[in-house]
């Protein structure tokens, strides 16, 4: 292996990314997101139920979750955020959206999840994050999330 290909991601991701990896399916940076994008998933509930929409993510469901008041201008930027919402969430696959329910709208920890599941926490905490990056990408893609400056996107590793 040459000395190139054996640089590790942090070298990596203090240079110029290489286009394969620029929010392609194998985006290692999408972790940064993950708490901008639970706060959007946590919005997008509070703005369907005022504007008397149950979120797509739960179908018929009940949930437990805080619905506070907040302002977001007119109420015609809550149905189109709402809307815009629904159909970035509709590009995920099924399980995605259950998983995004039970961690975000019903509020589930990890080891709930896993016990649901019938996994470990680690597997839990695994798909529920990859959940989460999807989304991120798909928000990151419409210009709903916007991107982080570069050097806070660098390889210091973490979760939420």
């Amino acid at each position: 292996m040459t000395t190139e290909h054996s640089q590790s991601w942090c070298l990596m991701g203090q240079a110029d990314a290489p286009p394969s990896v620029l929010f392609g399916e194998t985006e290692p940076d999408l972790w940064p997101y993950r708490i901008r994008t639970i706060a959007l998933l946590r919005r997008y509930a509070r703005a369907s139920v005022e504007v008397g929409r149950l979120p797509s993510l739960l179908g018929r469901e009940f949930f437990r979750s805080r619905v506070t008041s907040y302002s977001m201008g007119s109420f015609e930027d809550i149905v189109i955020f709402v809307a815009d919402m629904e159909l970035t969430i509709e590009e995920l696959d099924t399980s995605q959206k259950k998983l995004l329910a039970m961690h975000v709208l019903e509020e589930r920890n990890f080891p709930d999840i896993a016990r649901l599941l019938g996994c470990s926490e680690r597997t839990a905490d695994r798909i529920v994050n990859d959940a989460i990056d999807k989304l991120s990408q798909h928000l990151l893609i419409r210009g709903m999330l916007e991107r982080l400056p570069e050097g806070t996107r660098g390889c210091q590793g973490g979760k939420n």
